[in-house]
């Protein structure tokens, strides 16, 4: 088994957004796709590795979130399956609710960054519970209930590799840190640092990131990972305490994002990718309206 790294050059940015594929001996299979906007440079990827688009057989998608799943509409016209948790099933089938969802979020940019969405054939959609096994050929696939990032999120775990989705978060470079990316509507942080024990649970030799590539060291990442997430909480509740109107709560936390990127020795070119990819104004809204979801007198816990 082998995961190749594919760039989609997601509005001409290198590394930002990736999907990867394995060749099988059921066909070539693609986990994730990356939105409809730059599916031409995932198009160019695949012939890259010698795989004709069209020949596509098996899409794995962790979530539908639209630079995870937003081009899988055309490898399943394609004569693709299309593996999804149940819960995504939906949304893949009649994706308009989606679309209005990713329309209030992002206004008008949204046809810019997302591009074009159509809806999937029932029958082309394949669900997949937590622990279910797919078998292509000689290659065991195993779907990972992970929940937190969004509630129909899959990871997928194949001979010591996972690929992550966002569940595994956001990390450019070696020197970049691991970011949970935490938009609405669904952020749920018990339920994210559960899952996050869960694939540490399995030490994978491997983790594969949409955004962006291969990391081998998985005991670290996975660590400042819910270290990060925690402590984004706690930044975002204590703002909510002090009662911080919403524009002066999104200006601290992104000052805050940028000045720790800045200590790190990131230079401006990876800050901003960091910054375009998940952005951090949509972090506030997504921690905010889980905050203010919770039980009165929860409290966020520690690591």
């Amino acid at each position: 088994m082998e995961l190749q790294t594919l760039d989609t050059l997601f509005l001409g940015n290198k590394a930002a957004v990736g999907a990867f594929l394995m060749n099988t001996q059921e066909g070539p299979a693609l986990f994730e796709t990356g939105p409809a906007s730059s599916l031409e440079g995932l198009k160019a990827g695949l012939l890259g590795a010698g795989v004709s688009p069209q020949d596509v057989r098996h899409v794995f998608v962790t979530h539908v979130h639209l630079d995870h799943a937003g081009a899988a509409w055309w490898f399943a016209e394609h004569g693709a399956k299309v593996y999804a948790h149940p819960k995504a099933a939906s949304h893949l089938v009649q994706p308009e609710r989606l679309w209005s969802s990713v329309k209030r979020l992002y206004g008008g940019m949204a046809e810019e960054l997302w591009g074009e969405i159509r809806p999937i054939p029932e029958d082309r959609v394949k669900t997949l519970q937590d622990k279910e096994r797919v078998s292509l050929g000689d290659v065991q696939i195993v779907a990972l209930d992970t929940p937190g990032h969004a509630v129909h999120h899959l990871a997928y775990f194949i001979d010591g590799a996972i690929v992550c989705g966002d569940i595994g978060g956001v990390r450019y470079g070696k020197k970049g840190p691991a970011v949970p990316p935490c938009p609405p509507p669904d952020i749920h942080v018990e339920d994210w640092v559960r899952s996050i024990d869960t694939l540490a649970a399995l030490n994978p030799s491997v983790l594969f990131l949409t955004h962006f590539g291969p990391f081998t060291d998985t005991k670290e990442h996975l660590a400042s990972l819910k270290d990060r997430l925690l402590r984004f909480e706690r930044f975002i509740q204590k703002g909510l305490e002090d009662g911080l109107d919403p524009d002066t709560l999104k200006e601290q936390f992104e000052n805050a994002f940028r000045q720790e990127f800045h200590a790190l020795g990131l230079d401006e070119a990876t800050c901003t990718l960091y910054e375009r990819i998940n952005p951090p104004w949509t972090n506030v809204l997504g921690l905010v309206r889980y905050i203010q979801k919770k039980p009165k007198g929860e409290q966020p816990k520690d690591a």
